[in-house]
């Protein structure tokens, strides 16, 4: 028994035949394997790229290759990389969501707060992270219930949620948090290996997992491919549009866990613009815009090509005003890459 989905034969004209012609068969689009990623055509494209820039620093900026300078680029890209692994997912779908780096920041800042008054450091993480999955779950409850643009709808909460963190931080951050077993979130180790590094990890196979693996992966992808295709089919669209959100709220409460927990503080203006990055990330990694296309292995390549592009401009000493010049000129060819890319597919399709 074939295992693709056909629609009901399209009503022919008045005077056609009467023989109705057999449905097209719709087959969900496929997202890339790890492997095929590496080697394929997303994320193989930026490989190369990747290995380019880090051979030029090797031979251009000092220690580039140390161990302490790896394990700081590992660390550096922890953060992006967490919630971009889970924003692949609303990107294949074909969605956005600006407020992750706002809910960064006050999820980190709700956990330090609760820990400043006594708090259970591991309730106050708990309830950290519910925080930020009930503001994706907000986030995809407007989207999906009012038919808010994804766009519009995550902008707003983006400025709402700054608001809040200032109103509620007064602008002062947030100090003291020097509990062991907080401080082993963001600074800790296990076999030699930083927790957040390990944490990374973890979020990139659980994604990979459900992404390439489950039902639902498919689903997503199925929903950014053709969405009343995906609709006629019997995907639950509205289900699977909320938990994406939901999943985004959660990976971007982590990564204010581990950034809250390596700074031992917790700032108002934290992860400012993390949600560019992100974005910057995915795309870069050979994920779609327009939804339908995903890749993880991409989204992990993107992330640290930036963080590479960073630390390697520190290293030579490059004015910081020209970081944002490099960073968003990179975002720049990747999307505009990905603009061509459609256009090639629809022309041959």
């Amino acid at each position: 028994m074939s295992d693709s989905k056909t629609y009901p034969p399209t009503p022919t004209a008045a005077g056609g035949s009467s023989a109705p012609k057999a449905a097209t068969a719709h087959r969900p689009p496929r997202s890339v394997g790890f492997t095929s990623a590496l080697l394929g055509s997303s994320a193989g494209r930026i490989l190369p790229v990747f290995v380019l820039i880090v051979a030029a620093l090797s031979l251009t900026a000092n220690d580039f290759l140390s161990v302490d300078n790896i394990t700081n680029v590992l660390r550096q890209m922890v953060f992006v990389s967490v919630i971009a692994f889970a924003a692949t997912f609303v990107i294949g779908m074909g969605g956005i969501d600006l407020s992750v780096g706002a809910t960064t920041a006050l999820t980190g800042l709700f956990m330090a707060d609760l820990m400043l008054q006594g708090v259970n450091i591991y309730l106050a993480v708990l309830a950290g992270l519910l925080l930020g999955g009930l503001i994706g779950l907000v986030n995809g409850l407007l989207i999906d219930r009012l038919g808010i643009s994804p766009f519009i709808c995550t902008l707003a909460a983006m400025i709402i949620l700054r608001g809040v963190i200032m109103v509620y931080s007064q602008g002062v951050p947030l100090t003291g948090l020097g509990f062991p077993e907080f401080q082993w979130f963001g600074q800790g180790s296990i076999a030699g290996v930083p927790v957040p590094v390990l944490t990374m990890g973890l979020v990139f196979a659980v994604c990979w997992y459900l992404l390439y693996r489950t039902k639902y992966g498919r689903y997503v992808l199925s929903i950014g491919s053709n969405r009343e295709a995906a609709r006629l089919v019997g995907i639950g669209i509205s289900r699977i549009q909320v938990s994406v959100y939901v999943m985004a709220g959660l990976a971007a409460a982590l990564a204010g866990l581990l950034l809250t927990s390596r700074l031992e503080a917790a700032m108002p203006e934290a992860a400012t613009n993390y949600e560019l990055d992100v974005i910057a990330a995915v795309v870069i990694g050979g994920t779609s815009l327009n939804g339908g296309k995903a890749s993880l292995a991409g989204t992990a390549i993107g992330a640290a090509l930036m963080a590479v592009v960073r630390n390697g401009l520190n290293l030579l000493n490059v004015n910081t005003f020209w970081h944002q010049v490099v960073i968003g000129s990179i975002i720049l060819v990747a999307v505009s890459f990905d603009s061509l890319s459609a256009r090639r597919r629809a022309k041959t399709s």
